[in-house]
């Protein structure tokens, strides 16, 4: 990967521990000076820190620290013997993304912490504060009386200046497919969101939120609170505490053990980060995750092209069609001598009718779920090890040949790797799996883990798990693989250091609206979305439905949306890969299809225009390689008008707006369908009114016009 620009200054020289304490550094800011971090030992001993924005407090004094298995904590009786501050500026460019470009700009704070007692152990705080908000992690160097280290807890706090509003869904263990709360922190209450029956399994053990959690302050001030770099580590959820308006680290646990991090000396923690912003949109136009993880480490990765796809899955959550080849749930495994019971979708006829109209439509992929043997025994089973077959397809699927009418078609087929969370089995297919994809040309996999994770114990979300995942990312590289995973671990921006890491689910998705029995996601679930989950990286949501209320298949369920939203959501929610989700036949003879025909879905340039969370989000785009921008608009139940100003465009410059907004009657519920298609020409002098209905939205194309 081309590196565009680099400086690093050294602000401060070394102080060794002959130094006099008070001439060590323990203060550092942004490099606009608007966040600023103040380290402190405590009467204690104990280290703290605090936050201030524009000279007001944003994090009273917290404490950090551990606690570990057969070792006395990690937290009180310590004395600051270095520090080191320093500048870092970079220009780095994204092999794909929200834009090409990502300015890297920090000041660094480095502290090097000792034990007065006679253990002597050694811990480093490291802070980098940028513009828009600041990470810190721990580092365990190397030493003689810690080598071997078993974290019980980490106990990082972050103790709030108020009663914050709270954008949140409980510190689940095992999933992320909950609904979002809006409510002051004083009022979380997650263990009451469990065993939710909608969801495969829940394990919310302590009143606790998952990250990215936001907020807002009584000043109108934006916090998001996430991790960075997680990386052989359990996933961090954050306890609360109703009561004194704090946070507190939760490490994700695991039955078979009583720690819940083993780590050898030397080794770092995942950062934690807090985004600060005085606008929602500066959310999620920041850069903060993915800046805090180590550059590029796969190379050239051209082999990887975002893009849109078609594929066969909707239909199987509309009951269209089945996953499985026979049906026969008493099946240990598959055999050859099955009997078909004729709803089976992953068929070579379906396939191709998938391929024809991708190529059709300027959309370059098909994913295919169902194709391998093992579905019959693949969820509600204990015995689920050794059932999923990653090369053996179905009777009725010819893979080769589908993958050559593809090639044939110029559209490129998506592999699926449903683990059913049988770890070992996925483990030991793995090199046979991705060969299999590299010997045909196949570079991108969908990968789930529905259920229970095996071995019995292990949740989704804890080291063991976030080692599963990392590593299959590492060995899918190998083989030109990239992955989007979904039922994953958390998105902590390691897209930049492995590239191969595209997108994935990690929130409540499009086929609840197929399924779920509360009336599927409310109208309010993807502005929320968008300034939560979305902060943390790409999101595989599956837009496109034009079918929105499927009455030929399931009267009791629809999405809560309108048409114009779904277009909307191919800009406003990010993926590198982006479906058009419905049935082939919903999309044919209606105008609406344009949009996603024309729509792009790797960026130069990114600009959140106006957004409220959980009421409003618009959001521009500007097409990598072409002058070509985009842009979506969506709402929650209410209907409002949005002024939209085009003044990110280039100058000197007449583009043909195409705009498709709710129709004058539209409304979620009601009259979900109602669209109108117009055309006008803008520049970027342009202002432009739009009504968007309850539940609705807008998509806009803007191509220059060449005179």
């Amino acid at each position: 990967m081309k590196l565009l620009k680099i400086s690093i200054l050294l602000v401060s020289v070394l102080f060794f521990s002959c130094a006099k304490k008070n001439e060590l550094p323990t203060k550092i800011s942004s490099p606009d000076a608007s966040v600023t971090v103040e380290f402190q030992l405590n009467e204690k001993g104990e280290p703290t820190y605090k936050i201030t924005f524009k000279n007001k407090e944003v994090i009273k004094t917290s404490s950090l620290g551990f606690d570990l298995k057969d070792a006395p904590s990690l937290k009180a009786g310590f004395e600051l013997v270095n520090a080191t501050s320093s500048s870092f500026n970079e220009t780095w460019e994204m092999p794909w993304g929200e834009q090409s470009e990502v300015v890297n700009n920090y000041n660094e704070l480095k502290l090097d912490l000792q034990e007065i007692a006679e253990l002597k152990r050694k811990i480093t705080l490291v802070f980098k504060v940028y513009n828009d908000g600041l990470g810190f992690r721990y580092e365990f160097p190397e030493q003689e009386n810690l080598s071997e280290v078993f974290i019980t807890d980490e106990n990082t706090q972050f103790n709030l200046t108020g009663d914050h509003e709270v954008w949140w869904i409980p510190g689940d263990w095992d999933i992320y497919e909950h609904l979002y709360n809006t409510t002051k922190l004083s009022e979380i209450d997650a263990k009451s969101k469990a065993n939710h029956k909608d969801l495969a399994q829940t394990s919310i053990p302590e009143n606790a939120v998952n990250t990215p959690v936001t907020m807002k302050t009584d000043n109108g001030l934006y916090l998001s609170f996430h991790e960075a770099a997680l990386v052989d580590y359990s996933g961090m959820t954050l306890k609360v505490d109703t009561e004194n308006f704090g946070l507190e680290s939760e490490l994700v646990g695991s039955n078979n053990t009583d720690y819940k991090v083993k780590r050898t000396t030397p080794f770092t923690t995942p950062w934690r980060t807090i985004q600060i912003a005085e606008k929602a949109g500066d959310l999620i136009e920041s850069k903060l995750i993915v800046n805090l993880n180590e550059p590029n480490k796969l190379g050239d990765i051209s082999w990887f092209k975002p893009t849109k796809y078609t594929g066969i899955w909707w239909e199987m959550h509309l009951g269209k069609s089945t996953w499985d080849y026979s049906g026969n749930q008493d099946m240990t495994s598959f055999t050859t001598d099955a009997k078909p019971h004729g709803k089976h979708g992953a068929t070579t006829e379906n396939a191709k009718a998938f391929i024809d109209f991708s190529a059709k439509n300027n959309i370059g992929g098909v994913l295919v779920e169902g194709w391998n043997a093992g579905w019959e025994h693949w969820i509600g089973f204990e015995d689920r090890e050794g059932v999923f077959d990653f090369v053996t397809p179905y009777p009725d699927y010819d893979l080769k040949e589908v993958v050559r009418y593809g090639k044939e078609k110029g559209v490129e087929l998506i592999m699926h790797h449903e683990t059913s969370a049988a770890t070992e089995t996925y483990e030991k297919q793995q090199d046979t799996a991705y060969a299999l994809m590299q010997s045909l040309g196949i570079h991108a996999v969908k990968t789930g883990y529905v259920g229970k994770i095996l071995p019995k114990g292990e949740f989704h979300h804890g080291q063991y798990m976030v080692n599963q995942y990392n590593n299959a990312v590492n060995k899918a590289a190998k083989y030109q693989v990239a992955i989007n995973a979904h039922e994953p671990i958390k998105a902590t921006g390691l897209r930049r250091t492995y590239p191969n890491t595209i997108s994935r689910e990690g929130l409540r998705g499009q086929e609840f609206n197929a399924w779920a029995s509360d009336g599927g996601n409310p109208p309010e679930h993807l502005p929320i979305v968008a300034f939560t989950r979305m902060l943390a990286g790409p999101i595989d949501y599956t837009p496109g439905i034009f079918d929105i209320k499927f009455d030929n298949w399931k009267k009791d369920n629809q999405v809560n949306t309108t048409i114009a939203q779904q277009l909307a959501l191919y800009v406003v929610i990010y993926s590198p890969v982006q479906m058009a989700a419905d049935l082939i036949e919903n999309y044919e003879g209606n105008p609406a299809l344009q949009f996603i025909r024309d729509v792009g879905v790797d960026w130069q340039q990114t600009k959140v225009l106006n957004g409220e969370i959980g009421d409003f989000v618009t959001i521009a785009r500007k097409e990598k390689n072409s002058e070509k921008w985009f842009v979506g608009g969506i709402t929650d139940e209410n209907s409002r008008e949005l002024v939209i100003n085009f003044d990110f465009l280039s100058p000197n410059q007449t583009y043909e707006a195409i705009i498709y907004e709710d129709g004058k009657d539209a409304d979620w519920d009601k009259n979900p369908t109602a669209l109108n298609i117009r055309k006008i020409e803008v520049t970027n002098q342009s202002i432009l009114n739009l009504k968007l209905a309850p539940g609705g939205g807008f998509a806009i194309s803007l191509i220059p016009i060449i005179k």
